[in-house]
């Protein structure tokens, strides 16, 4: 990209895309297209077809997506699939047909098997069943990486995915429903020690393990991946730290940085989710890219960013 290429991205609101608007920005980018969901409706095809054959879009972004935690998305299950489905399908469609130079498109950990050797190489996806609570976001995910491979092999497209392990940083959801289990955990430590509250519950055994990334570094990734070509047949790329927390671990670890005095508690009739998700990041590191932020200063930034907003 050319720092005046015209450069679309798509859910630059959420967590994800707004981290992308910011380092594009930091850098000299001086041409980008950003629009809400009120002014854009990317699940409606005519709108976005519309929309880029008005702005010749050079390059996309593609961070949009309905997300949400494990309640979120058991609960939602329709709304996850289709909503996700359908802003894939119209933004994928629509770079192709407008001739968009290169179109990165962000997914998801969540499309590896439930049981799936550790740590998660590329190629075993589709070697197993999905974890059912959230399969079908992950199916989405999917489509949207056989999307981009698809429109690669058949038009020669330059689209590309990267799979994102668990994030969390600036901008992140904490909707105590709906939230991912870090940025839902922070909240709870962060009101727990203003309300001087004698326990903070987490839910399930506390023994899975994940492992997370701050989003600045996607971000990071994101731009390293659309400003060098890359050459692997299966077109997608682990991105994480190479690093996992058992959930304990993890809060035993935001209780220290909150300052909670508190007592925690697992609710083990809560559901755990998948047990381990940790990503094999060796292609991401042998095509040049690497994690900067450590999980602790990573959860103090985000800490110092959000501890008075609760």
């Amino acid at each position: 990209m050319q720092t005046n290429s015209r450069i679309f991205i798509a859910g630059h609101n959420g967590m994800v895309g707004n981290s992308i608007y910011r380092r594009l920005i930091s850098f000299g980018y001086t041409d980008i297209i950003v629009k809400s969901s009120k002014e854009l409706d990317l699940t409606n095809q005519n709108d976005v077809d519309n929309f880029f054959k008005d702005n010749n879009i050079e390059y996309v972004f593609l961070a949009a997506a309905k997300v949400g935690g494990i309640h979120a998305n058991n609960t939602y299950r329709a709304d996850f699939i289709y909503r996700n489905l359908m802003i894939e399908c119209n933004v994928i469609h629509s770079s192709y047909k407008y001739k968009v130079k290169k179109l990165l498109f962000l997914g998801s950990s969540c499309i590896y098997p439930k049981e799936c050797k550790i740590p998660i190489k590329e190629e075993y996806l589709l070697t197993g069943k999905l974890e059912y609570t959230n399969q079908p976001y992950a199916i989405a995910k999917i489509a949207g990486i056989e999307l981009c491979d698809s429109y690669k092999h058949q038009y020669g497209c330059n689209f590309i995915s990267l799979m994102p392990t668990n994030l969390y940083g600036p901008n992140d959801n904490y909707d105590l429903n709906n939230s991912h289990v870090l940025p839902g955990l922070l909240r709870k430590f962060i009101e727990a020690t203003k309300n001087k509250a004698e326990n903070v519950v987490v839910w399930g055994t506390g023994e899975p393990l994940r492992e997370f990334l701050y989003v600045d570094d996607l971000a990071d990734a994101c731009l390293y991946f659309m400003n060098n070509e890359i050459t692997h047949e299966e077109n997608y790329i682990n991105i994480g730290c190479g690093k996992d927390i058992t959930i304990k671990d993890l809060a035993y670890l935001i209780k220290d940085i909150t300052g909670y005095k508190g007592e925690i508690i697992f609710d083990t009739t809560k559901p755990n989710g998948t047990f381990r998700k940790l990503l094999d990041v060796g292609l991401a590191k042998s095509l040049g890219w690497e994690y900067k932020v450590s999980l602790e200063e990573g959860i103090k930034r985000t800490y110092e960013l959000v501890k008075n907003n609760f």
